[in-house]
């Protein structure tokens, strides 16, 4: 009988391990900045690879996306807890949404329209250093064993638990996809923050809904809290938000998702070796203070791919260490209640120039903004809160985990 032998290791510049908004961005900039090979492990088709999730960004043009975005509204509003709405226009940016279906999709048939780029089914063992590079180990449908080398691995799995943290909210929510028998909704205005729903004893609550047309939305109920509910309660939740704040009247819910985002002041390492990288909300990608990871997952790509075609191994981090300081004193000061969150978020939409005010969340804008959009908080809250946080212990917390969805988890 003839001897088995392992096939040799298959070898690329760059492997990216995880297939989904972190991974995908990173190969299809790394691909499109020049002549770099690439290959993405994606699972296989099964319980491993995730359901269908929302992604949703500003940002001033689509550009490269715009076969995949599914909506996108020109103007803004928050409702404050006390019911008057502020609508806002952040032009030139607008709000966008994809669902993860079609961008996999669009940078697939990318990846393979370019020389350097291919995506290989196969579950990722185990990613470790070697000599000149780093090597992943994985298992191929078929059980069979792969070996694959680069000189860059990119890592974007969950971890399985946080880092250590001296504050750890979680962004939690469900969503309904729903159908109204008339015409409810505005297909120019995008609902981001809804504060006439329950508040908790602890945390925020807020409603969410995109318009997809005047009879169609995605309508979710969300809490900043420290832990998560159950499906039955996010249920109880979103009908009463549907029927009696938005009174919807009739309608169907044609799907629905529900998820769960760290909102965590932790240090995520970017490196797990030598030549071995964390990213996506692994490495650190979430906006701590609004769970928002899309845009920052989009610019943090384009900065690595500069990087690597730069031939420099000092990767950038996804968040300027100013707006992460800000982020932290954000947190403690909801997670102790010093400041309201309704009328904190109400207040910044109310007292800030749209525009300036989601570059700011989006860690964009400079010293002397972000020191103006600090003096329309509560001050005195806030400033107790900085001069507190330097001081507190970082503490393990539990890994966020949410119930069983039918469809999906969201992104942000």
């Amino acid at each position: 009988m003839t001897p088995q032998h392992p096939d040799p290791p298959r070898t690329s510049d760059v492997i990216v391990v995880g297939g989904g908004a972190a991974g995908l961005s990173l190969a299809h900039r790394i691909t499109a900045t020049g002549p770099m090979s690439v290959t993405v492990v994606e699972p296989p088709d099964g319980p491993a690879r995730p359901p269908e999730r929302t992604w949703c960004y500003w940002d001033r043009d689509t550009g490269d996306l715009d076969a995949a975005v599914t909506a996108s509204w020109p103007r803004l509003r928050v409702h404050g807890a006390d019911g008057r709405p502020v609508t806002v226009d952040p032009a030139p940016l607008r709000y966008r949404m994809l669902r993860s279906g079609a961008f996999e999709r669009l940078v697939h048939q990318r990846l393979a329209a370019s020389p350097g780029g291919q995506v290989l089914r196969a579950t990722a063992d185990t990613v470790h250093d070697v000599p000149g590079g780093a090597e992943v180990r994985c298992t191929d449908p078929d059980g069979r064993p792969l070996t694959l080398r680069a000189r860059h691995v990119f890592d974007s799995r969950p971890l399985s638990a946080l880092p250590p943290a001296r504050t750890q909210l979680l962004q939690h929510f469900r969503g309904w996809f729903v159908h109204t028998a008339r015409e409810r909704f505005d297909p120019a205005v995008a609902d981001l923050m809804d504060f006439r729903v329950p508040q908790p004893r602890h945390g925020l609550a807020f409603g969410y809904v995109l318009p997809l047309a005047p009879d169609r939305a995605l309508v979710e109920y969300t809490e900043f809290s420290r832990a998560p509910l159950t499906t039955e309660a996010y249920e109880a939740a979103l009908g009463q938000y549907a029927r009696h704040v938005l009174r919807l009247g009739p309608f169907t819910v044609e799907a629905a998702e529900q998820g769960v985002i760290p909102m965590t002041d932790a240090r995520f390492p970017r490196r797990a070796g030598a030549s071995v990288f964390r990213i996506g909300t692994a490495g650190g990608a979430t906006r701590p203070a609004t769970g928002y990871t899309f845009a920052a997952v989009r610019r943090h790509s384009a900065a690595v791919a500069a990087a690597l075609h730069d031939g420099h191994d000092d990767i950038p981090a996804p968040h300027g260490r100013r707006a992460l300081a800000m982020d932290a004193i954000l947190l403690r000061a909801l997670d102790t209640g010093r400041v309201d969150g309704p009328a904190f978020f109400t207040g910044l939409f109310r007292r800030t120039p749209p525009e300036r005010l989601l570059r700011f969340l989006d860690g964009a804008t400079s010293l002397r903004e972000e020191w103006g959009i600090g003096l329309r908080t509560p001050v005195g809250p806030m400033l107790r809160t900085a001069l507190e946080v330097p001081f507190l212990p970082r503490r393990h917390r539990p890994a966020p985990s949410a119930p069983p969805a039918p469809t999906g988890v969201s992104h942000r």
